[in-house]
């Protein structure tokens, strides 16, 4: 995470922006201070920077898992079972965007059919393109943007990197 250089856009090489504005920059900082029980160091820098951050062996009760982060934020669970990481991923109110990292694709399929979120990366982290439907399910939202998808309400999204 150390190696992704964070700034502005507009800037050659940068592959972290940043956030909309202090009061997200803050509800980050908080997020990522409560699950790792620690304060962490502030950038000093002009900006709604915040330094891309990866939280191991996350507690159940974090509130990080619970609400959506918005912010480069990854928090690492473990699980025994697909059965109990989909159960994890779904035990909160929003359902924007899900993650799947895995090189079994029959599994990758069930996880997905499994998880309760609008839209899903599988083997990627970047979700978001123009000619596909963008939204969540719960309290992520209701309906589509884009695409014929963009009148359903309950389409699932999935990029898949093979």
């Amino acid at each position: 995470m150390g190696d992704l250089k964070l700034g502005r856009g507009t800037e050659d090489g940068v592959r972290v922006g940043p956030l909309i504005d202090q009061d997200q920059r803050s509800k980050v900082a908080a997020l990522v201070e409560d699950a790792a029980r620690a304060r962490r160091r502030s950038l000093e820098r002009a900006g709604y920077f915040f330094e891309p951050t990866v939280l191991a062996d996350v507690t159940a009760d974090a509130r990080l898992l619970k609400e959506e982060v918005f912010g480069p934020v990854a928090p690492v669970v473990g699980f025994d079972s697909e059965e109990e990481a989909i159960a994890a991923a779904n035990d909160t109110e929003y359902g924007l965007v899900a993650y799947v990292f895995t090189r079994d694709f029959k599994r990758a399929m069930r996880v997905i059919e499994g998880l309760e979120t609008g839209m899903v990366g599988l083997n990627q982290g970047m979700v978001s393109n123009a000619g596909a439907p963008f939204g969540g399910v719960k309290q992520s939202g209701v309906g589509r943007e884009g695409g014929f998808e963009g009148i359903d309400l309950e389409t699932k999204y999935v990029a898949v990197n093979l």
